[in-house]
C-alpha cells in the first residue's frame, strides 16, 4: 500500500470515527475519558484468496476475544477499489494506556481459545502476509479521546 493511500486512508477513518462517535463540533473542551488513551491502527494485507476467511475469524472468534482482553474495537474498515479492496482489512482498538495495551496483547496472543481458532483458520494456508501497526495520539481538539 502507498504512503499516500495509507495517510489518506487513515484521515477517512479519523473522520469517520470522530463523526460516528460525537455530535458536537470538536472544540478543545470536549471531555477526555480517561487520560491518555492509546488507539492503534492496524492493517493487514491477506494472502490471496483468503480475506473472507479473515473476515470470518475476526467474526466468529476474534472480536469476542478482544473483548475478554480489554482490547476495545473501534471499528473495522476494507477500502472501497483499488487491489486494497481484495486483500485488506483495516482496524481501529483502543487502550485505557500504553502498559493496558502491552498486557492485553499478550494476554490474547496466550489465550488458547484464540491459539485453537487461529490454527483451525489456517489449515489450507496463513490468512495474513503483512500488518502494519502504529500508535496513534488524539490531537487537544478531537472530540474522541
Amino acid at each position: 500500500m502507498n504512503k499516500v493511500f495509507h495517510v489518506a486512508l487513515v484521515a477517512g477513518i479519523v473522520v469517520a470515527v470522530t463523526a460516528a462517535m460525537s455530535e458536537r463540533a470538536c472544540s478543545a473542551d470536549a471531555p477526555q475519558k480517561g487520560g491518555q488513551r492509546v488507539f492503534e491502527l492496524r492493517t493487514y494485507v491477506a494472502n490471496p484468496g483468503k480475506l473472507d476467511d479473515l473476515h470470518k475469524r475476526f467474526r466468529d472468534h476474534t472480536c469476542r476475544l478482544f473483548k475478554r482482553h480489554g482490547i476495545e474495537v473501534i471499528g473495522f474498515w476494507t477500502p472501497s477499489e483499488g487491489e486494497g479492496a481484495k486483500t485488506t482489512l483495516i482496524y481501529m482498538v483502543a487502550f485505557p494506556s500504553a502498559e493496558a495495551q502491552k498486557k492485553s496483547w499478550a494476554a490474547f496472543r496466550a489465550d488458547p481459545e484464540w491459539q485453537k481458532a487461529k490454527a483451525e483458520s489456517e489449515k489450507e494456508g496463513v490468512l495474513v502476509k503483512e500488518i502494519k501497526s502504529e500508535n496513534l495520539n488524539p490531537t487537544d481538539y478531537s472530540p474522541l479521546r
